[in-house]
């Protein structure tokens, strides 16, 4: 197999100011649009909505054209043989999870409120999103909230995930992705998080960006991870012990 830098390039980067679905209808489209943003809502800061979220799940879910980018950001990877019919098979199983799925939405929406999931309030669509779940709705976090809390990597896939754990896991990595793959629009969550990150892709392989002035310098480890510290001093006493015995 060759390496993914001797593949060829097609396409262009995707088009943040385009709103033009390539896989949803446009009624999914807003549908999956308003469950993004009540998983990731917007509030004092942006939310899912203003970072085209929608947007990356439409890509990822319109077939093979948009799953690499190309190394300096200048389009997508082309996939062939056998890596494109795994690739095909993955996502047609994702459609047909996505198309399930937004349809259950609206059938609990109309069972319960009586109009479909995208028109209903904030408060009625989280509770249509607690109903197809089948857990509470999380509550706020911080850096100070005790207890256990999710998380995701950067390498977690999708198979035999069901809608709601696919769509929350794909509104994350949409929100969060660099924004050649169509989400992060304006690099609006870096901008959250503090993070300035490269303006393209292209600085990340030419070494134009780097993190090196955000590396931790001149201190010693065991003064910043308390256990080491603790450990220094009882070896340390131990040698005084010895040193007045003798």
């Amino acid at each position: 197999m060759t390496s993914k830098a001797d593949w060829p390039v097609m396409g262009s980067p995707v088009d943040h100011e385009s709103n033009k679905p390539l896989f949803f209808e446009q009624h999914e489209w807003e549908t999956i649009e308003a469950a993004t943003a009540r998983i990731i809502p917007t509030d004092h800061d942006p939310g899912a909505r203003e970072a085209g979220v929608v947007r990356f799940i439409d890509h990822y879910l319109s077939g093979i054209d948009y799953i690499y980018a190309a190394a300096d950001g200048s389009g997508f990877l082309m996939l062939e043989g056998k890596e494109a019919d795994a690739w095909r098979e993955r996502i047609a199983e994702m459609q047909e999870n996505y198309r399930q799925g937004i349809g259950k939405l609206d059938e609990i929406s109309r069972e319960k409120f009586g109009a479909a999931f995208k028109d209903l309030s904030d408060d009625r669509q989280d509770e249509v999103l607690v109903a197809l779940s089948g857990r509470p709705k999380p509550q706020p976090i911080s850096l100070t909230t005790e207890g256990d809390h999710s998380t995701f990597l950067q390498g977690s896939f999708d198979e035999g995930m069901d809608f709601f754990s696919a769509l929350v896991l794909h509104t994350r990595q949409g929100f969060y992705c660099d924004p050649v793959y169509g989400g992060n629009k304006d690099h609006v969550n870096w901008k959250v998080i503090g993070f300035p990150g490269p303006k393209s892709l292209a600085d990340t392989n030419t070494c134009k960006y780097s993190v090196q002035e955000y590396y931790v310098e001149d201190y010693d480890w065991a003064d910043l991870i308390p256990y080491l510290k603790e450990r220094e001093n009882s070896a340390k006493g131990e040698e005084e012990k010895q040193g007045e015995q003798q």
